[in-house]
Order: structure tokens, then C-alpha cells, then sequence
């Protein structure tokens, strides 16, 4: 064989074998175990207790009982109060406005000589009565007649008309004296004048509004409610009724500062609104300027808006949560004795925006996960530290 042909050859096998002797020269290469990767989340260790529902909502306070002043009689005003002004205090039977007075008194004392008249003509008539019942009767036993004296002989209808004179006289009298009287305009109840509408020097006339003013006694809220919120309050007409409803905290920022004042709920308005579908309830609190108990920092002043926190009905053997540990679907993320992941599909008595109320699907005791990573898978091993976190809520004492 020609030596062109077999060099070749035996360089490709040498190259063969070189190969084969490095391939088998090489170490095998090493493996090593290697864990997954544990996240830090936080955890809460949930406890199973009774819970008081604290129902939420809002509102403008706005008077119970708000009037408008009018005047009875036609006149000028000759005097008005130092607090028949805009924001003027006043205590039931205070007088806020007196008007002329003079026609008044005169149309009385005419009143009352028309009255004596009427007294004088009926003293009269009753004498003439008697005096012709005498006469019938001699008559009777001069002429030996049975038959029976007419009223018109015996001026009963002249003593009848007598009467009625005075009893016409009397009404007009007791007119004029309540249109007297009408020129001087009290107060109907402790109030405050919200809007004055004449003043002194001004002729009004019968009809003429002077003011407006509302009572301090009480004030009240509206509060509309979804239907949804309804069943965790008891609303029970009768004890609404009686003034045990349920109690209301108010609350609202004056001047940077926080300002509460208590109430409670003292009736429904008993319908749904068509449009928004919310049933209102009104809260009442008593003495809202503090005129009589100073039992507030601040007056609760008319047109305050509000935010109320009512007290509602108690849960039992629930678990309260922060928001953010409910995902979607309802399901809690929880940590099992191994310390993975493991996801609960729970129960949700009530949710808002800061807590849920769990009624089912967790253990007092049990690990929850507070931050849950993004598309979490279950068995994900972790590493936690316990959080002492806690859902803050109205304290309305005990009962």
C-alpha cells in the first residue's frame, strides 16, 4: 500500500485513540444539593374572641326643631332683644320683639265697654222678664184664665238676643286681647336665632317673618346606611323608642384638633332612599353648645360634618384580621408546622377597609402570613417573625 494512503490512517487513528485516553483520563463532575431559597415574611398568631361590630358613616348635624318667627299682627316694631341677632342665644319665654301696641290696648278697652253694654242690657232684660212673668200672673188670677203665657209675653226671645250680645261681645273681647298680646313675641324654647329678618323701626304685617331660629335642647344626624350595613345593627323600633338605641360616637376635626361627642341612635326614617338605596338613621345628642351640662370640650355646632361610629351587635368565636391578609378568592395564606406556605379558603363575616372578621377556616393559634410575596406557591418554605399587630376599633365601654 502506497505510503500517501497510510499515513493518513494511522494519524486519525492515533488522534482516536489520544481521544479516547483523555476521555477516560477525566474526573466525573460533582453535584451538589442545593436548598430553595427561604423568603422573611411576617406572621400574626390569630386568637378566636368576641368582636363588637362598629358600624361607620357620615353626616351634617342639623337641628330637631328649627322655625320660623311670624308675626301675628300688623305694626311697628318698637323694641327687639340684645340676642335677637344672627348666633344669639335665647331661653324659652324670653321676650325677642315687641310691636306698637297703642291701636292694641285702644280696640281692647273698646272690646271692654262693649262687654259691660252686653252685662247691662241683658241685667235689663232679665229685669223686664221678671216683670212681665208678674204681670201674666196677676192677670191670671184677675181674669180666671189657664191658658199658658207665650215667650214673646214673658221676653224670652228679647233675653235670649241679650245674651247672645254678650256672649259676641265677650269673643271680641277675648280677640282683641290675644291680638294684644300677640304684639309681644317670646321665645318658644332655649334656642339660637339662625337668621333675623327684620329689626326695629320696621313695619311688619301679619305674616311677615322676623326670624329664624332652632332649638339647642338636642341636635340630630342623618346617617344614610347601605342595606348591606342593617344586619349588624339592632335597630328594635321599641327600644329606639324608649332611647336604647344603639350608641353613637361623633367625631370631627376643628381647627386640627380632634373632637368627639357621644349619642345615640333614636330612630329610622323607615324607607330607602329611591335614588341611592340607602336607608337613613338619626342620631341624637343632647345639649350640643353645652348650655346646660358642659360635658363637651366643644359645642357641636349645626352644619358640623361628622364622621359617626356606631355600635353594633357582637360576633362570637370570630377571628379579626388586617385587610391585607385576604386575598382574592377569600383565601388566607397561612404558615403550617414545616414552615412553608400552605393557602385556607376561610368564611368572611365582615369585611372593611382596615380589618376582616373570619368566622370559619382558621384555628386559634394559627400562623398567618402578612406578606405574602407575588404568585406564592404552596410549600414555599419561609422564615417569619411574629408581628404583634392589632385592628384598632371604637371603644363604647360596657354595657
Amino acid at each position: 500500500m502506497p505510503l500517501k494512503i497510510i499515513f493518513p490512517i494511522v494519524i486519525v487513528a492515533i488522534s482516536i485513540a489520544a481521544a479516547v485516553w483523555m476521555f477516560i483520563q477525566k474526573d466525573p463532575p460533582q453535584t451538589i444539593d442545593r436548598k430553595p431559597p427561604t423568603m422573611f415574611v411576617d406572621v400574626m398568631r390569630v386568637k378566636a374572641a368576641t368582636e363588637k361590630i362598629t358600624v361607620t358613616a357620615q353626616g351634617s348635624v342639623t337641628a330637631r326643631t328649627q322655625t320660623t318667627l311670624i308675626s301675628e299682627v300688623s305694626g311697628l316694631i318698637t323694641e327687639v332683644s340684645p340676642a335677637f341677632v344672627a348666633g344669639g342665644f335665647f331661653s324659652k319665654g324670653d321676650v325677642l320683639v315687641r310691636i306698637d301696641d297703642r291701636n292694641y290696648r285702644a280696640e281692647v278697652k273698646r272690646a271692654q265697654a262693649s262687654v259691660r253694654a252686653a252685662e247691662t242690657n241683658v241685667t235689663r232684660e232679665t229685669g223686664l222678664a221678671d216683670y212681665a212673668r208678674e204681670d201674666w200672673e196677676r192677670a191670671q188670677s184677675v181674669l180666671r184664665s189657664s191658658k199658658a203665657a207665650t215667650d214673646l209675653a214673658l221676653r224670652k226671645p228679647q233675653q235670649a238676643e241679650a245674651l247672645a250680645s254678650l256672649e259676641f261681645a265677650k269673643a271680641d273681647l277675648e280677640k282683641r286681647q290675644g291680638d294684644l298680646d300677640r304684639t309681644v313675641i317670646k321665645a318658644p324654647y332655649d334656642g339660637m336665632v339662625r337668621e333675623k329678618r327684620a329689626d326695629i323701626g320696621q313695619f311688619v304685617n301679619s305674616g311677615s317673618p322676623l326670624a329664624v331660629t332652632f332649638s339647642v335642647e338636642v341636635a340630630e344626624i342623618r346617617l344614610p346606611l347601605p342595606d348591606s350595613q342593617l344586619p349588624y345593627l339592632n335597630l328594635n323600633e321599641v327600644e329606639l323608642v324608649q332611647g336604647l338605641g344603639p350608641r353613637v360616637e361623633l367625631s370631627a376635626n376643628i381647627g386640627g384638633q380632634l373632637n368627639t361627642w357621644q349619642g345615640r341612635i333614636i330612630r329610622t326614617e323607615g324607607v330607602f332612599d329611591e335614588r341611592s338605596r340607602v336607608l337613613y338613621i338619626v342620631a341624637q345628642i343632647d345639649d350640643p353648645y353645652n348650655r346646660y351640662s358642659q360635658k363637651w370640650e366643644h359645642s357641636l355646632r349645626m352644619g358640623t360634618f361628622v364622621e359617626a361610629a356606631i355600635e353594633g351587635k357582637r360576633l362570637d368565636n370570630v377571628i379579626r384580621l388586617p385587610r391585607q391578609a385576604l386575598r382574592r378568592d377569600n383565601k388566607i395564606w397561612t404558615v403550617d408546622d414545616n414552615d412553608t406556605l400552605r393557602p385556607v379558603t376561610v368564611v368572611v363575616a365582615r369585611a372593611d377597609e382596615q380589618s376582616v372578621l373570619v368566622q370559619s377556616g382558621l384555628k386559634s393559634g394559627q400562623l398567618i402570613c402578612l406578606t405574602v410575596p407575588q404568585n406564592p406557591l404552596p410549600g414555599t418554605a419561609v422564615r417569619y417573625q411574629e408581628s404583634r399587630e392589632k385592628t384598632q376599633g371604637v371603644d363604647f365601654g360596657n354595657d
